[in-house]
């Protein structure tokens, strides 16, 4: 047999190491990349399916600010939103969340003026942090360096944007592939979509078709939602309960057309002289009710004589010919739910009982009056 035909030579073999390990090593950093590229792939994964599963706007509109701003490790992620219509902020409070509960969350009416990027933010923008193009969007903004806009887009019309904001700047530069946060904005734009369209469903079965106002349904919830904040911030929850007085004579006198007219008018004026953080419903026929967080029966009683002021402050217009006077008798009970408090519910049914028990003594006393119905006391009080 020939002398080793089949193997290599032991000087041709050295000179091949140095190539073997170079290659070896190009390898080994090749799969670590991968793994990288798997890892960074998984949690963009992630971080996308938490947002599609968000239940509701609320838990969506958080996952996108605090949630992010974990998931990458941000010292602040904001969320800005054109809302000129204050649809997006009535759907939060119909949910029981307020605009500020939510950090990092701006509503704002229009998006001229706020960043330069917005003339032609179609895709993520990424570099430098300036105080004075992006204070408005990062508003909490704290030694920042660098910055990622990444756009929101419905129909081909950019309505917001998710902001995120870093001390290190070089963690977002113009040279850094934008990828992945391109098809974040998509997954984020596509999920509001749906949360917002959910949210008008779910509104619409909680709004009286007449007045516009919130239901009795949606009131029994907001209820026991507030009653829990009151228990866990330690504060007292006020409610006015107010009856049309005389409103039977109108359907009878004008018609049920007339009597509509009124109910509507009513709940206009009522709704003037509310505060943005009370929850006003109809609750049946001719009663509304208004719940007053943080509101003590002492401002609850100044809040239900302004109230019964405005309704009867100008006769109502039945049409060209006719006016009516209407006024309105308004009953208040108030709560403070101790910390030991379990039954809610049962909490929230005697508050709606006391009120009523006060309006009903309110209309014995003559009508266009206020009761007050406390633990112990009832009192006609204007």
């Amino acid at each position: 047999m020939g002398e080793n035909s089949g193997s290599v030579p032991m000087e041709t073999q050295q000179d091949l190491s140095p190539e073997f390990e170079r290659t070896h090593a190009k390898l080994a950093a090749l799969t670590e990349e991968a793994k990288r590229n798997t890892q960074i792939l998984r949690r963009s994964q992630q971080r996308e399916l938490a947002l599609l599963q968000a239940e509701d706007l609320a838990t969506l509109l958080r996952r996108m600010t605090t949630g992010l701003a974990q998931s990458y490790g941000l010292e602040q992620v904001s969320v800005v939103l054109a809302d000129p219509d204050h649809e997006l902020r009535h759907l939060l409070l119909a949910s029981g969340t307020q605009v500020e509960d939510i950090s990092g969350l701006l509503f704002v009416e229009g998006l001229a003026g706020l960043t330069p990027q917005y003339i032609a933010l179609r895709t993520p923008w990424l570099g430098q942090y300036k105080a004075s193009d992006h204070q408005l969007i990062l508003p909490q903004a704290t030694g920042f360096r660098s910055i990622a806009l990444i756009p929101l887009v419905h129909h081909g019309l950019l309505f917001g944007s998710i902001n995120f904001g870093s001390v290190d700047e070089s963690r977002f530069t113009l040279g850094h592939a934008s990828d992945f946060f391109a098809h974040l904005g998509v997954i984020a734009s596509f999920a509001l979509e749906n949360a917002v369209n959910r949210a008008r469903l779910m509104r619409s079965g909680f709004t009286d078709g007449l007045t516009g106002w919130h239901n009795r349904r949606f009131l029994q919830l907001r209820l026991n939602e507030e009653l829990a904040r009151a228990q866990r911030d330690r504060n007292t929850l006020s409610c006015l309960m107010l009856d049309i007085d005389h409103f039977k004579a109108v359907n009878d006198s004008w018609g049920h057309a007339a009597g509509d007219r009124v109910l509507c008018e009513i709940a206009q004026r009522i709704e003037s002289q509310v505060r943005v953080s009370d929850i006003a419903a109809r609750y049946g026929g001719e009663e509304f009710v208004v719940l007053l967080p943080n509101t003590e029966s002492d401002s609850g009683r100044v809040l239900a004589d302004r109230v019964r002021r405005a309704v009867a402050a100008t006769p109502v217009e039945i049409d060209n010919e006719r006016l009516v006077k209407i006024t309105a008798s308004i009953g208040i009970a108030s709560v403070a739910p101790e910390s030991r408090e379990s039954e809610l519910k049962i909490l929230g049914e005697a508050l709606l009982a006391r009120a009523d028990v006060a309006l009903y003594s309110a209309k014995r006393a003559g009508r266009d009056r206020i009761a007050f119905q406390g633990a112990d006391t009832l009192a006609v009080v204007a």
